[in-house]
């Protein structure tokens, strides 16, 4: 099938034709709809697709028609990842206990994007219930990555991924407890940011750990990310997901309208950007770190100041992370556990019933993700942002899960070597300590791998990374069409 017009353009421009009914919006779904229908069998990205998407967009092309035209997002195909409640919808979790569940009503951000005319095609596959980063251990079988079939998408987001890669929607949705946008986005050729914790409502999505979780915008371009992120933002005091496993909360505001697009095109000269002195940049992938040193040159070139920075306890704050994790987690699934012993992935549940913290060394975590707000507020203080490589490693094969490192295999098989780590290692701090975090493409593999890095910024400055990303964007100039698989 040949790559769509339609379907290769951003949601700017065909936002743009919608608006001026150059195209309708029927056509743009149906193409959407018959590319998935043709190449997601390799993929398995979907889940569900909606069976109203076409009704839906007859009656996108009928508002248009008559002058009610609601803005950009009116008539454009979204996905959405499948911890998200849809009530028209099943919202699986990935999971078999969930595959027949249908929520009573939809999520927040869910409402958000009817609300401004976004048809959701489906629904997306994810690592069950969100628990790992690799995306190839659903109930609904593994997601493949569009530029290679015999590596991982990522996850815990990787149907999301796959998705936008592949042009089956124009933009889709994912949550980030450890990296679960940011991962997939970079292994997949994407853009994905993880917003400041807090910023998007997380009301009906169903949570991992609750005072990590955060939900944002994955698609392929900068500017398409600041505007899905213009309808996500909001606050909502507390989390809850329909399914009962948390306490309901209707208590949702949004905050004063910001345009995270204004800055976009903006001159990114004398901004000041941090380069962490280690953790970040220790065992990188050699074609990563080579990458990511252009980007750094570009961003030199720019007219930045790019300045070597000092973080200390980061091997601290990561564990502080898995311990918070593995607690909440357990917490929120002790009652599946016991109701349902045989409905779990193997690595899912001994993730879930091992290692499992006490009660005392989680208050001692939460007592360091203070100390890392706190750290990496100081330093924030004297920057614009932070760059860092999004991953230390290539995509990996399906279902590999330690990293090799050249000796006896037998020895490898550590948890410090396990292939999470690795794939979350530089992603999670911001989980931890609750700072937006964008990731974007800057290369290419030798082999034709995306690489990804990651921007970091102050609380609340998301329109500033899509600044700087957006500069970079320009610059890099990389091929990043629609692929074909």
């Amino acid at each position: 099938m040949n790559t769509s017009l339609l379907l290769s353009k951003t949601i700017s421009e065909i936002g743009n034709d919608i608006r001026s009914r150059k195209v309708r919006v029927t056509d743009i779904t149906k193409e959407a709809l018959d590319r998935i229908h043709s190449m997601d069998h390799r993929l398995n990205s979907f889940i569900t697709i909606n069976p109203k998407a076409m009704d839906l967009a007859k009656k996108a092309d009928e508002q248009i028609a008559e002058g009610k035209y609601i803005g950009t997002l009116h008539g454009i195909p979204i996905g959405l990842k499948d911890m998200i409640d849809t009530n028209d919808m099943k919202t699986t979790m990935g999971s078999e206990i969930y595959k027949n569940y249908i929520p009573e009503q939809d999520a927040a951000v869910v409402s958000q994007l009817k609300e401004a005319g976004a048809i959701i095609i489906g629904k997306l596959n994810t690592h069950q219930f969100a628990y790992g980063p690799t995306g190839d251990r659903s109930y609904f079988g593994p997601m493949f990555n569009p530029y290679d079939l015999t590596r991982m998408a990522g996850g815990s987001s990787g149907g999301s991924a796959a998705a936008v890669a592949a042009g089956f929607c124009y933009g889709t949705l994912g949550a980030d407890t450890s990296g679960s946008i940011r991962v997939p986005a970079s292994f997949s050729g994407l853009v994905g940011m993880k917003p400041t914790n807090g910023l998007v409502s997380q009301k009906g999505i169903f949570p991992l750990a609750r005072s990590l979780d955060s939900t944002g915008p994955m698609t392929r371009t900068i500017k398409d990310n600041a505007i899905l992120m213009n309808v996500l933002q909001g606050t909502s005091n507390t989390f809850y997901h329909n399914g009962g496993m948390t306490t309901v909360d209707n208590n949702f505001t949004k905050k004063k309208h910001e345009d995270f697009t204004r800055l976009i095109g903006q001159n990114i000269s004398n901004m000041k950007i941090g380069i962490p002195n280690t953790f970040f940049f220790d065992n990188l992938n050699s074609e990563i770190d080579h990458s990511i040193k252009n980007v750094i040159n570009i961003l030199k070139r720019l007219g930045t100041n790019v300045s070597n920075i000092y973080l200390t306890k980061m091997e601290e704050f990561s564990e502080a992370q898995k311990v918070i994790i593995r607690y909440e987690s357990r917490q929120i699934h002790e009652k599946n556990l016991t109701n349902y012993p045989n409905m779990w992935d193997d690595e899912v549940k001994e993730r879930l019933t091992t290692h499992i913290p006490t009660y005392d060394e989680y208050k001692n975590a939460l007592s360091l993700q203070k100390q890392s707000k706190k750290e990496f507020r100081q330093v924030m203080d004297k920057l614009d942002a932070l760059i860092t490589p999004t991953m230390s490693i290539m995509p990996p094969k399906i279902n590999e899960r330690y990293v090799d490192l050249g000796e006896n295999k037998e020895k490898n098989k550590i948890e410090d070597n396990h292939i999470r780590r690795s794939i979350t290692k530089l992603t999670a701090p911001t989980n931890l300590n609750g700072l937006p975090s964008l990731t974007l493409p800057c290369g290419f593999s030798s082999k034709g791998l995306p690489i990804g890095v990651q921007l970091i910024g102050k609380e609340n400055d998301e329109a500033l990374l899509y600044q700087i990303g957006y500069a970079l964007e320009q610059e890099l100039d990389l091929d990043l069409s629609i692929v074909d698989v």
